[in-house]
C-alpha cells in the first residue's frame, strides 16, 4: 500500500526558514493535484497550499508570499518551502495528493516556531 513519507519538520525561531518534503513509497497514477494543510492543536484542519496537475498554485492567505509550494512529478514529491515563519505557523503539516481512485495523507510532521 503505497505511503506518503514527510520530513523537514522541527523547531524554528520567528523569522526562520524549514523546508518540507512529502514523497510516495510507490506509483500513484493520474494525481489531480498535490497539497499541504496543517492542523493546530484545538483548531480545524486548514489548506496551506496546494498545487494542481498543471502547476497552478493556491495558497492560503496566511501564508501568502512567504510559502512556496512545488512538486517533482518523476519523484511523486511536493515540498513546501516556508520562510519568515510566524509563532501562528505552528502545527502539524500534511502531505495530501489526490488520485481518481484514492485521497492520500501523510503522517503529519510537527512544526514549531518559537524563540
Amino acid at each position: 500500500q503505497v505511503q506518503l513519507v514527510e520530513s523537514g519538520g522541527g523547531l524554528v525561531q520567528p523569522g526562520g526558514s524549514l523546508r518540507l518534503s512529502c514523497a510516495a513509497s510507490g506509483s500513484i497514477f493520474g494525481i489531480y493535484g498535490m497539497g499541504w494543510y496543517r492542523q493546530a492543536p484545538g483548531k480545524q484542519r486548514e489548506l496551506v497550499a496546494e498545487i494542481s496537475s498543471s502547476d497552478s498554485t493556491n495558497y492560503a492567505d496566511s501564508v501568502k508570499g512567504r510559502f512556496t509550494i512545488s512538486r517533482d512529478n518523476a519523484k511523486i514529491a511536493v515540498y513546501l518551502q516556508m520562510n519568515s515563519l510566524k509563532p501562528e505557523d505552528s502545527a502539524v503539516y500534511y502531505c495530501n495528493v489526490i488520485s481518481p481512485t484514492r485521497n492520500y495523507w501523510g503522517q503529519g510532521t510537527q512544526v514549531t516556531v518559537s524563540s
